[in-house]
């Protein structure tokens, strides 16, 4: 029985034999499973999908910007440095460096890998490039390489 109270006065409501619903079914609960699953998995993709594309989009912009620390050391010392760990260490005699120019984990790409140098370049000075997301030459859409001459 369930007390409900209407104005001053309280009443008793019969709720039947006491065999009330009082939770869900192992069906309604799978259901419900089932359908979180579905929700959890069109979301990661659409999540994981943008996380490639800004990284791709972050490491354009680091190439450009390690790019411009590479001329500062060539600005002064006369020639660009002949592999990019001289931007964070000063190389053994070289007395006009002024660094350091970048930080260590400024070398890495926003994927983890390495961006690839040669001094002299084929395209000017120095070749500095960004091998996307798979960090080997070549590649299509998000493993597409990208180069500072560009």
């Amino acid at each position: 029985m369930q007390r409900t109270r209407t104005g001053n006065t309280m009443r008793r409501r019969h709720t039947g034999n006491g065999r009330g619903q009082r939770g869900f079914t192992l069906l309604e609960m799978l259901a419900v499973i089932v359908l979180l699953g579905i929700v959890a998995t069109i979301v990661v993709r659409q999540v994981g999908g943008n996380v490639d594309k800004g990284k791709y989009s972050a490491g354009k912009a680091q190439l450009a910007s390690l790019g411009m620390k590479v001329e500062s050391y060539a600005l002064d010392n006369g020639t660009p440095p002949q592999r990019l760990d001289d931007l964070v260490e000063q190389p053994a005699g070289v007395n006009t460096w002024l660094g350091p120019y970048a930080k260590r984990s400024d070398l890495k790409d926003p994927f983890g890998h390495a961006f690839g140098y040669r001094a002299p370049g084929e395209h000017g000075p120095f070749d500095l490039i960004f091998l996307g997301q798979d960090g080997q030459p070549g590649g299509d859409g998000y493993s597409a390489d990208i180069g500072n001459w560009e």
